[in-house]
């Protein structure tokens, strides 16, 4: 709260300082004046009030020099009035930013993240559609290219085109020429190489992050099935084999996937390993070439014949045919549809979606055209093939046979079927490569789920084993058993010394009470610590002997022992034994008979006990007791 009051008042200032100098242009002195004034009072209290949180120092300083030049001016020039400030005009509102219409998207590379939200029946629906649309062009597409390599085939082992080209039969043909050319381009055998040396690198990282995966779940269903025969019964959670059943099933296919794919790399590395010579002789120099093609000197008569113009013409249009064909292809791969509107559509209406019934009228819909264009391509490559041969074999009969003319066409033929078998081996590590690495990714989510599961299962497994423990701790280590009596019976304590207390008289017969104390003896002349001490409750009593004869003042009351003959606490001093305050005659000690009386002779120095005070009044140098404390029933016990 101080830093935005401080802030508010700033921005205040700042304010006031800007409309004095709109004032100053408008030739109001006095209204300059006036808020330069309000400024820098508002500045003097951010720098009084709030000092600690903003420092407002470069502003007052300069609010300050522009109302000095102002007061000087306006004393010495103008001499206008300054206003109040309660006067001055409110300032007004600056405008700063005006709002402008919003016209989505709201940018250029805005992309909508709940486009692609759907329901889940959809979404399994739109799953379907994409793999039936990925089967038709991958069968139209594929189609095509067969046809094209079998055409290829076909021209090759013909020598056609070079056949025609070579009626020299001491140049290079303009299509081996070319298609050197196009090797080179394209990188010749180094990229060829390249591209199989990454091949093995691929397959073995996919490898490496399948097999880790595998591992993992083995692992944890190794430690699953030893505390499952550790633990019997009580491991009561699902087995990992069971539960793993789907992931398993999942790595096998794609160790199928990889298993697969090795194959078809070999296979391409086997016909790599087949052309590789007569490729490397068309990356060579047209000179070179030319000197590894064998000459010869066929007929010049051919040149002009109507068997080669037609075998030229039959060429061309398979060259058109071929162009028209990837044109075809790269329309297939165009063609896009969004069925998520159908299926929605659909199941708003019905409450389901007949997937089947709707992908199929929907690819019949868009790719039914291009179907009947790839079988019309195929009918017409049919038709051009059987013409080319047949003029073949008419050309073939008109050229003069001879051992260099065969040697010559047989090294044309595998020099065009090796850039053929060049550009398709090309293709077709370009999508080996493709291929490894798009399962790299896929691979990698399947190695984040089993490591999520696996954890998942550690965390179960912990949690399992904690509360066996726990369970295990409690359970008894044996049977319940009978205890013998003597050892559930607790053992008695020492018995009890007997209290020595008067019998009653035989004529009473009343129920047993508790015998009063009886009245405190007088108390010695002692310190004040002695005094304080509390005396001592427990002693051994001894019983009274009934053939005494009763004293002089006989009592109903139980009658507490002498006093010890022992050391007591400090600041006591020792009582004699034969010294009984209760007794005015003649007293014999119990179980001892034939004892005299001895009277007590105070020590010297020590000076007699104070007789007995009146009835109801209490000893001196003793504090008055409460009636509740005279009236408990309880036996007084000198303490041992």
């Amino acid at each position: 709260m101080p830093v935005l009051a401080a802030k508010r008042c700033i921005m205040q200032a700042n304010a006031e300082l800007h409309q004095s100098a709109v004032a100053k242009q408008k030739k109001r002195f006095g209204e300059e004046i006036a808020r330069l004034q309000h400024a820098a009072e508002l500045a003097k209290t951010v720098a009084s009030r709030y000092d600690d949180y903003v420092s407002v120092k470069d502003l007052s300083e300069k609010i300050n020099r522009a109302l000095t030049a102002a007061k000087k001016d306006n004393d010495f020039i103008y001499h206008d009035r300054v206003p109040e400030v309660k006067d001055l005009e409110t300032i007004g509102k600056a405008a700063l930013v005006k709002a402008t219409s919003i016209s989505p998207p709201l940018s250029q590379k805005f992309t909508d993240l709940f486009e692609k939200m759907v329901p889940m029946a959809v979404q399994q629906s739109m799953s379907i559609y994409s793999q039936r649309k990925a089967e038709t062009v991958n069968r139209l597409v594929g189609s095509l290219r067969e046809a094209t390599n079998l055409c290829n085939g076909v021209l090759a082992s013909l020598n056609l085109p070079a056949a025609l080209e070579d009626l020299s039969g001491d140049s290079v043909p303009q299509s081996i020429a070319e298609k050197a050319r196009s090797i080179v381009q394209q990188g010749g055998l180094q990229s060829i190489e390249q591209l199989i040396k990454d091949l093995p690198e691929l397959l073995t990282r996919n490898r490496e992050i399948l097999d880790e995966s595998l591992k993992m779940l083995d692992d944890e269903e190794t430690t699953d099935n030893e505390l499952r025969a550790k633990f019997n019964q009580r491991w009561n959670r699902t087995p990992s084999g069971d539960l793993y059943k789907p992931l398993r099933a999942e790595g096998a296919n794609f160790r199928n996937v990889l298993d697969k794919a090795v194959q078809a790399d070999q296979v391409v590395r086997d016909r790599y390993g087949a052309h590789c010579d007569m490729i490397a002789l068309l990356c060579k120099s047209e000179d070179e070439l030319s000197a590894a093609i064998p000459s010869a000197n066929p007929t010049k008569t051919l040149q002009g014949s109507e068997v080669v113009n037609v075998l030229r013409s039959l060429l061309s249009q398979l060259d058109e045919m071929k162009k028209e064909r990837d044109t075809l292809e790269e329309e297939i791969k165009a063609v896009t549809f969004d069925m998520s509107t159908s299926f929605l559509t659909a199941l708003a209406q019905d409450g389901a979606i007949n997937e089947e019934q709707l992908s199929l009228s929907q690819l019949d819909q868009s790719y039914g055209t291009y179907n009947q264009r790839v079988q019309a391509s195929l009918h017409m490559q049919e038709e051009l093939l059987g013409k080319v041969q047949t003029s073949h074999q008419d050309f073939s009969s008109l050229k003069q046979s001879n051992a260099e003319t065969n040697q010559r066409e047989e090294v044309l033929k595998k020099l065009a079927s090796a850039h053929d078998s060049y550009v398709e081996i090309s293709n077709n590590l370009r999508e080996g490569t493709k291929f490894y690495n798009d399962l790299t990714e896929i691979l990698l989510k399947f190695q984040n789920k089993c490591s999520d599961i696996v954890f998942a299962r550690k965390t179960e497994r912990d949690e399992l084993l904690k509360d066996l423990q726990q369970s295990i701790a409690r359970e008894p280590s044996a049977p319940s058993f009978n205890v013998p009596a003597y050892q559930s019976t607790p053992a008695a304590g020492p018995t009890p010394a007997p209290r020595t207390v008067f019998q009653p008289q035989p004529a009473q017969q009343q129920p047993p009470a508790k015998p009063q104390p009886p009245a405190r003896p007088p108390p010695p002349t002692v310190t004040p610590q002695a005094a304080a001490t509390p005396p001592p409750t427990n002693t051994a009593p001894s019983v009274a002997s009934t053939s005494n004869p009763p004293p002089v003042a006989p009592m109903a009351q139980a009658q507490g022992p002498p006093y010890p003959t022992y050391q007591g606490y400090p600041g006591y001093f020792q009582a004699p034994m034969g010294y009984n305050p209760y007794a005015y005659g003649q007293y014999n000690m119990p179980n001892m008979p034939n004892m005299p009386f001895m009277p007590y002779q105070p020590s010297p120095g020590q000076g007699g006990y104070p007789g007995a005070p009146p009835a109801g009044q209490p000893y001196p140098g003793y504090p008055q007791q409460p009636p509740q404390q005279q009236q408990q029933h309880q036996p007084y016990y000198p303490q041992q």
